[in-house]
This record gives C-alpha cells, sequence and structure tokens, in this order.
C-alpha cells in the first residue's frame, strides 16, 4: 500500500523548494521522494517557527539558520538515531545544491557542509561471558566436525582469521622436550610467530589433518583446504 505524503507547510520558500524536491528525486523510488519532502518540511516548519522573518532564499545563512537547524535535529527527546539524521542533512543539503543552480545564488551550497553529515553510530560487540564461551565450546566439541575443530583452534590460539587459513599441515611443531608451538606463517603485521599450544590444541590440528577431504589440494599443503584452491 502506497504511503500518503504530508503536503508541504504554507511558507514563502516553500515555491522555491517544492520544485526543487521534484527534480532531484524524480528518478527515485517512493521511499525517497517522501525523504526529500519530509527534511523540506522538518526545515521549512523550523524557520517559520523560530525565524519568521525569513521570506527570500538569499536571507538564508549558514549561522544562525541551518546550524540551528542542526541542533534541533540533535536535541529531540528521545534522540533520532544518526543515520536518520544524516538522511535530513544530505537530503537538504542536496536541495540546497539544486536551488544554488536553479536560482544563481551559489552561497547555497556551502550553507551545509559535508562535516555536518552525522557520522554513522558504532557499537563495540558485546563480549560473550564465561557461561556463554563454556556452552559455546561444549556444543562445537559435540559436534566435533571441520568448522567446529577449526573454531576451536582459533578460540584457543588467539590467531586472526586470516592467519589461522594460512596454516600448513605440519604447523604443529616440537620446540622442546614436551612443550609444542603452532607456526604461524606471515600474516598482518608482516611477521611469522610461534604460539605455544598444549594438548587439546594438539588434538584439534590431528583432528583437522584427519578431517581433510580425499580431494584436498596437495599443491600449498593448507591446513585447512580452500576451494580450488583460493
Amino acid at each position: 500500500m502506497r504511503q500518503k505524503q504530508l503536503p508541504l507547510p504554507t511558507h514563502p520558500l516553500t515555491r522555491f523548494f517544492r520544485p526543487a524536491a521534484e527534480s532531484v528525486s524524480t528518478s527515485l523510488s517512493d521511499s525517497s521522494v517522501r525523504g526529500y519532502r519530509s527534511a523540506v518540511r522538518h526545515f521549512l516548519v523550523y524557520l517559520g517557527a523560530c525565524y519568521p522573518e525569513i521570506h527570500n532564499l538569499d536571507q538564508l545563512r549558514r549561522d544562525p539558520h541551518l546550524l540551528g537547524w542542526l541542533a534541533l535535529l540533535r536535541s529531540r527527546n528521545p534522540p533520532r538515531a544518526a543515520i536518520s539524521r544524516a538522511r535530513y542533512v544530505i537530503h537538504l543539503r542536496r536541495m540546497l545544491e539544486e536551488l544554488a543552480w536553479t536560482q544563481q545564488l551559489p552561497a547555497l551550497a556551502h550553507l551545509l557542509v559535508p562535516d555536518d553529515v552525522p557520522r554513522e553510530e558504532r557499537c563495540l560487540p558485546r563480549p560473550l561471558t564465561p557461561e556463554q564461551d563454556r556452552l559455546i565450546q561444549q556444543e562445537l566439541l559435540r559436534r566435533n566436525d571441520f568448522n567446529s575443530n577449526a573454531l576451536l583452534l582459533l578460540r584457543h590460539t588467539g590467531m586472526r582469521v586470516t592467519e589461522c587459513i594460512d596454516l600448513s599441515v605440519d604447523c604443529l611443531r616440537a620446540v622442546g622436550p614436551e612443550p609444542w608451538a603452532i607456526h604461524v606463517p606471515l600474516g598482518k603485521l608482516k611477521t611469522e610467530r610461534w604460539v605455544p599450544v598444549d594438548s587439546l590444541v594438539c588434538q584439534f590440528v590431528d583432528r583437522l589433518r584427519s578431517l581433510r577431504p580425499p580431494d584436498a589440494p596437495v599443491t600449498g599443503r593448507l591446513l585447512l583446504p580452500r576451494s580450488r584452491g583460493r
């Protein structure tokens, strides 16, 4: 079902922004058209409420008009997600650039700058609890297949995935009377190293060797063979 579009507000600048929104969204999807119109509506409602003296495009200034609008976007409670605020800024900036060209007012194109677009929120992954870690390892041990042993090898050595997939079949070496170590080839840091391991990790490596498919490529002799050598 097509979502109904809300009308643009009654404002002196609507006569400029309406054709600009139609121009930049001509070949876009309905959702993108609604996004442009929503940005226009939000900006013009703000202008009408806070700066009713604005009647022409050449009256617009970055400070206070656009900076005040950016502050309004940030001040909403509950706050808008960064991606939602970014869409508003990107859409309005695109229309100001369109108006700068059609209305011969180059200054409009500089009222919003790339740094005004909010950065995407990056959330750090939540670490596993000791109980979750125990249960996952328990399940991997129960499965005891090729992938689960590879994951357990990663878990008990701290290797990067890109390092693990480059391990050779004979990566496990004896470095003393009893201790064993895994030879990790050149990786992200352009260095190779030895990772001390216990008897449990030795079992993972032996299990991976035994589970290698019969048609595993002989060339390179990787512990974790890749499809068609890749």
